[in-house]
């Protein structure tokens, strides 16, 4: 079965290596001189795309384990998120009912291979068409049947190093009588971000985490294996993905004409691009109980021994238990504040979205340059209808920024102008909310623009879908929540209800949103 490549910038020095096994390539390679919309990154003509894709899928008929499929399905949605956040909308508005319309086995063959590894809209779209076709006769393919067998999951397992470098994680699941396992290798010098993730037989799994075990005891070094529960294992992957899809985003919002869809080239031992296999990864996660709430404590630091924590604290420079994984502290030097002889502050556009959110939740606000943080905390919490009842911080490259708490490092924000942390388009800075749920929110600028005479700040021109109702669990919570929604059989669908305090899911819109009833909300702060 194949691995993931790392990342093109990181060399890989061998701490982690697991035996590969060498594997067909499961995807299409993109031709450099092709003009199709999948290899110019161009969805221009919905149809040529649907015949591309057909075509593509005519092999994908003929493959007999399901997990192949899978991989399809996961190169297409891995290659679409880079496309931008309206590709789910295009997906179930477009690409979907072209399939579809299609008809015929090919293209139930790709939308079955779509829903098996899709989430929410496209997941359900996509299972709703297929069913449609396999009702109106169109033969399913033979792996189809096993696709429709439950997944359950085996042995996980975190392997750590003393010296905090890496680890790995380790998950075995079973479907239909055969057995795979994901090990995915976590970097402790790259923020805790997952580096490589390998897809193996899972009776192999076991033996490949004693051969490493064993290399590293003959290099001198005693790795730590330790026994996961499914929750904890799920927590840790996800943290690990997150953090990688983080400094992802950062590289191709630095270098946005460097990056296009997933490099599909493949190495000497064939292997599919690590976003395929996260996509692919992701959707066996959601088959596991949902993850136990953050500690302050990072999930390398909680696993080692007090000994190892001593040796680990010099090299990190500070302690794991103040130092939250997957957040650098960063010393910049605060930027002046704007004067009075420095004119009337100019206008910024900036876009706040909550991270983690598929489909996407965001806000696109209008706010004067030197507004305060401790105002920018009100009308975040205006536009996205928080309650404003739990804790906030701000996190930006000159430090963090809250109600004044010198035990955790928080400056008081009501001195400090969004200016000052976010200084020039494309600044951005990070803003949590209720530190149990951990609603994070991406703050970007992206326009600065003359101020309006005639306009009323701050004011909203744009946005997606509801927010969440609080205090719902984060979203992985809120995820759940809209599944158990959805579903009237769900033995917790009443309870939810009665929680929202609504008698039907209908009542409940998440894909809601009214920029007229935000600018009400915020007018009320100016």
């Amino acid at each position: 079965m194949p691995v993931s490549r790392g990342r093109k910038r990181k060399k890989d020095n061998g701490r982690t290596a697991v035996q590969r096994q060498n594997a067909p390539a499961l995807y299409p390679v993109p031709d450099d001189d092709c003009s199709c919309p999948i290899c110019t990154g161009e969805v221009e003509d919905p149809g040529e795309l649907v015949d591309a894709l057909a075509a593509d899928a005519g092999d994908l008929v003929e493959i007999e384990d399901p997990i192949e499929a899978e991989v399809m399905g996961a190169l297409l949605l891995s290659s679409g998120e880079l496309l931008g956040p309206e590709f789910e909308e295009a997906l179930v508005g477009g690409l979907l009912p072209g399939l579809e319309a299609r008809a015929g086995t090919e293209a139930l063959a790709l939308l079955l291979a779509l829903g098996a590894v899709a989430e929410g809209e496209v997941h359900q779209a996509a299972t709703a068409a297929a069913g449609r076709l396999v009702a109106a006769g169109t033969t399913r393919p033979a792996w189809a049947a096993e696709l429709d067998e439950p997944v359950t999951v085996g042995e996980c397992w975190h392997v750590g190093d003393p010296l905090g470098i890496a680890s790995v994680l380790a998950g075995t699941f079973r479907r239909a009588g055969r057995s795979h396992g994901f090990l995915v290798t976590v970097d402790h010098l790259d923020c805790g971000a997952a580096s490589e993730i390998a897809l193996l037989d899972g009776n192999d799994l076991a033996g490949a985490l004693d051969d490493m075990c064993a290399g590293a005891r003959r290099d001198g070094v005693d790795l730590v294996r330790t026994s996961l529960d499914p929750a904890d294992f799920r927590g840790r992957v996800e943290k690990a993905l997150a953090t990688r899809a983080d400094h992802d985003r950062d590289e191709l919002e630095s270098d946005p004409g460097g990056v296009g869809l997933p490099d599909a080239d493949t190495d000497d031992d064939g292997e599919p691009p690590y976003e395929v296999m996260a996509t692919l990864l992701r959707s066996r996660l959601r088959t596991l109980p949902q993850p136990p709430r953050e500690s302050t404590v990072s999930d390398h630091a909680a696993s080692l021994p007090a000994k190892m924590l001593a040796q680990l604290v010099p090299r990190l420079g500070a302690s794991p238990f103040d130092m939250p994984p997957g957040r650098r502290r960063r010393t910049e030097k605060l930027l002046p504040k704007r004067k009075k002889a420095d004119g009337p502050a100019p206008i910024y556009q900036i876009k706040v979205s909550l991270r983690g959110a598929k489909p996407p939740i965001w806000r696109r606000l209008e706010v004067p340059a030197n507004i305060s943080l401790a105002r920018l905390h009100r009308v975040i919490q205006a536009a996205f209808g928080w309650t404003d009842s739990h804790l906030h911080a701000f996190e930006t490259p000159y430090g963090d920024f809250g109600i004044a708490d010198p035990a955790i490092g928080h400056r008081a924000e009501a001195p400090v102008s969004l200016e000052q942390v976010a200084p020039a388009e494309k600044s951005k800075i990070r803003y949590t909310y209720d530190f149990g749920d951990d609603w994070e929110h991406e703050i970007v600028v992206e326009k600065i623009l003359a101020r309006e005479s005639k306009t009323s700040y701050p004011r909203c021109t744009g946005g997606r879908r509801a927010a969440p109702p609080e205090d719902c669990g984060g979203i992985y919570g809120y995820a759940e929540l809209l599944e158990v929604l959805a579903d009237p059989d769900d033995p917790e669908h009443d309870d939810r209800l009665e929680w929202l305090g609504i008698d039907t899911a209908a009542e409940f819109d998440p894909a809601a949103f009214d920029v007229q009833e935000v600018n009400r909300r915020l007018s009320a702060l100016r």
